[in-house]
């Protein structure tokens, strides 16, 4: 796969998906190996998600989401959640991939995730 090629899933992805109203790409930047997007969606229960991903082709061929965020918040702004690598805190477990949980200042240890890992999580919890 390219990174045109999963620019292009993940689009196919904002406009098929049913729990999707509306969405917004802020920024798109696409190189021969590498690709930056962010985009703001609303989905069915007014809930937001905003995301950004800089993705990489890895030596293998593979596509490789380097650093992402999350931003799922209600549709007054809390946050639910966020699922985040940005490296500030090194003593959890699976650094730098963490959680932080709803408008707490709690945070937990995350697995990396991509776009698709999170939507379904998030489509999953509205069904």
């Amino acid at each position: 796969m390219t990174v045109d090629q999963y620019l292009a899933s993940i689009k196919a992805r904002l406009l098929s998906d049913p729990a999707i109203l509306d969405f917004r790409i802020v920024r798109e930047r696409l190189t021969l190996t590498d690709a930056h997007l962010r985009v703001r969606l609303t989905l069915t229960d007014a809930s937001r998600l905003e995301f950004s991903e800089y993705a990489q082709r890895a030596i293998s061929g593979k596509i490789e989401v380097v650093t992402y965020s999350y931003h799922w918040a209600d549709a007054e702004d809390n946050l639910i959640r966020r699922w985040d690598n940005t490296p500030h805190f090194p003593n959890l477990p699976n650094f730098p991939h963490h959680i932080h949980l709803g408008s707490t200042d709690k945070v937990e240890p995350g697995q990396p995730v991509d776009f698709f890992a999170v939507l379904d999580m998030i489509v999953q919890h509205l069904s």
